[in-house]
């Protein structure tokens, strides 16, 4: 099944996407493949999900993880026009405001990993890092950065 097809089944409606905030661009298209700028966890209404992993449960940090991730295959969608236009997820790099003592970011960016394989299926299959950091902008819980390789429709 597309990208497309499975995203319409789940149900998940991908947000308007939002100017950058700062002196970049939200994608950078070399050849075939996407580097998009980092996108925060947020709510569908737009507004920041905040949080700290280790003041936070497991489960809301998994939240914000996919949250983040709908961001930015709705950054993907506005850029390509068609999400069925992405060939692989290449690389996750995901970000997670946490206390000191938390060391379960992994588990925390699955919320992220697991959607883009359910999407994708083994195309959303890809490699990742996830870092612990003491903020994020806006207090968000999870920064999410992906790198994609796309196709011909």
């Amino acid at each position: 099944m597309s990208a497309e097809a499975e995203l319409k089944k789940s149900g998940l409606i991908l947000p308007q996407g939002a100017p950058p905030s700062g002196s970049y661009v939200p994608v950078l298209e070399l050849g075939n493949m996407l580097y998009l700028s980092g996108v925060l966890s947020r709510t569908a209404e737009g507004d920041v999900f905040r949080g700290r992993a280790g003041e936070d449960s497991l489960e809301r940090g998994q939240q914000a993880a996919r949250l983040a991730v709908i961001t930015a295959l709705s950054v993907l969608k506005n850029h390509l026009g068609n999400l069925d236009r992405i060939e692989r997820i290449v690389r996750v790099v995901g970000y997670v405001q946490a206390r000191d003592e938390f060391q379960d970011h992994p588990k925390v960016l699955n919320g992220a990993s697991d959607l883009l394989i359910t999407l994708f299926g083994d195309k959303g299959r890809h490699a990742r890092s996830a870092v612990g950091v003491a903020s994020l902008p806006l207090g968000a819980f999870v920064e999410i950065e992906l790198t994609v390789q796309t196709g011909k429709l």
